[in-house]
């Protein structure tokens, strides 16, 4: 007899916005979602890929190795069409300042924009990794189009959500109510696409116990 049994699933970021959108996300599972805190794990990973799934998968990598656990990350982008796809990569550094908050960069990424024509069309890029202690890692990816505004909007969210407005809805992703965020969201897409995924791996058939 198969039977679904808890067990336990690192989220490697120490994003807060990002993790508690996660463990949200994640919530319906029989699953123990944990945090670096919840391990005492204090790491932090240089991004050095050049993609996406290169900096998930090294995010997640490092973090299953250290924690010897299944471990879920991702690395997200916003991408500009007028920046030549701007910040991408680089989003969560976009700010030349060195501490810089989320309005800083969201001052910056418009302040870059002034001068090109409207609409400032853009996109969310985002790409999940599965990691086990041992074996290939598992990849999905999610992505949303919109538009940049030059006044922020909403309270909900982290990052560029409030000068992000999501086509078709009129709104930014700061003004989503967090089940909205949870159907539309690049990073919801993307870990709706993992579920299945992670059910399959976390039935244990007990008979072989």
């Amino acid at each position: 007899m198969e039977k679904k049994i808890m067990i336990k699933l690192l989220l490697a970021t120490n994003n807060q916005g990002k993790l508690a959108e996660l463990q949200s996300l994640l919530s319906g599972l029989n699953i123990e979602l944990l945090s670096p805190k919840d391990l005492d794990l204090d790491i932090q990973v240089q991004e050095r890929g050049l993609t996406y799934m290169e900096n998930a998968v090294l995010k997640a990598a490092i973090f299953a190795d250290a924690a010897k656990i299944w471990t879920l990350a991702d690395d997200t982008g916003l991408e500009v069409d007028a920046l030549g796809g701007a910040p991408g990569l680089l989003s969560a550094r976009y700010a030349p300042e060195p501490n810089a908050t989320d309005k800083d960069r969201r001052l910056y990424l418009i302040k870059n924009l002034e001068g090109t024509s409207h609409p400032w069309k853009a996109s969310f890029q985002c790409v999940v990794a599965l990691v086990g202690p041992e074996g290939s890692p598992i990849v999905t990816s999610g992505s949303c189009p919109g538009d940049i505004i030059p006044e922020g909007r909403g309270h909900g969210g982290f990052g560029y959500d409030r000068i992000f407005r999501l086509e078709g809805s009129g709104l930014t992703m700061a003004e989503l109510t967090t089940d909205q965020k949870n159907e539309l969201s690049h990073r919801a897409l993307a870990v709706k696409k993992l579920i299945p995924i992670l059910e399959s791996l976390f039935v244990e058939d007990m008979v072989s116990k």
